[in-house]
């Protein structure tokens, strides 16, 4: 969905965007058929990703690691050597419209839940652009 703001702002050549998972559970899969089919409906391609586990490496190369849950900050700090832990960040922080500080799991509930957890998304990813596209305009000054 980030992919999706970045394209349509122009600033693909800029901003790199990347997916990774705290956890091995589904390394290797595509996301969830019925996340996929929500996120459709909003006009995201989700079928082209494949899940991954992040690497040590991410936390080098990346500006900004955000994180949907607390479990999943933990598990990211816990990995994340200190020089690099100032990188590490919810993506509700970023939120504009929306007082919740996690993203929720949609997993075990029906469709209203991937529904809900797609506003929380495009709601905090714009946040997330403003950021980025101040700092690629930066980057792009100097």
């Amino acid at each position: 969905m980030f992919q999706h703001l970045v394209d349509e702002a122009g600033l693909s050549d800029a901003i790199a965007v990347d997916s990774a998972a705290t956890h091995h559970f589904h390394v290797g899969e595509a996301p969830d058929a019925r996340a996929q089919t929500a996120a459709r409906k909003r006009g995201y391609d989700l079928s082209g990703l494949v899940a991954r586990q992040v690497r040590a490496d991410d936390f080098r190369d990346a500006d900004l690691i955000l994180a949907m849950d607390w479990e999943n900050l933990s598990a990211l700090q816990q990995q994340c050597p200190k020089v690099y832990q100032h990188k590490l960040m919810l993506l509700m922080r970023f939120s504009n419209e929306f007082e919740e500080a996690t993203v929720p799991d949609p997993y075990y509930g029906g469709p209203e839940g991937f529904n809900k957890v797609l506003d929380y998304i495009e709601d905090s990813c714009q946040g997330v652009l403003e950021l980025v596209r101040k700092r690629a305009l930066q980057y792009q000054a100097a």
